[in-house]
């Protein structure tokens, strides 16, 4: 079974791609993205299988 660990991204509106880009660059995958606090903000969540983990194990 595979584990997880997670991660919370505040995202600006107008470097949504870029910002998600770098992230997943580094192996994480989007899992959602929710309002912020303000209109300019939004919030990323990311997930990425825990170092060692083998993704397709569980498969």
């Amino acid at each position: 079974m595979t584990k997880w660990e997670y991660v919370t991204v505040p995202v600006l509106v107008h470097a949504t791609k870029q910002i998600l880009d770098n992230w997943g660059a580094d192996g994480w995958e989007l899992v959602q993205v929710v309002p912020g606090m303000n209109a300019e903000n939004l919030v990323a969540y990311l997930k990425r299988p825990l170092p060692g983990q083998n993704a397709g194990a569980d498969a």
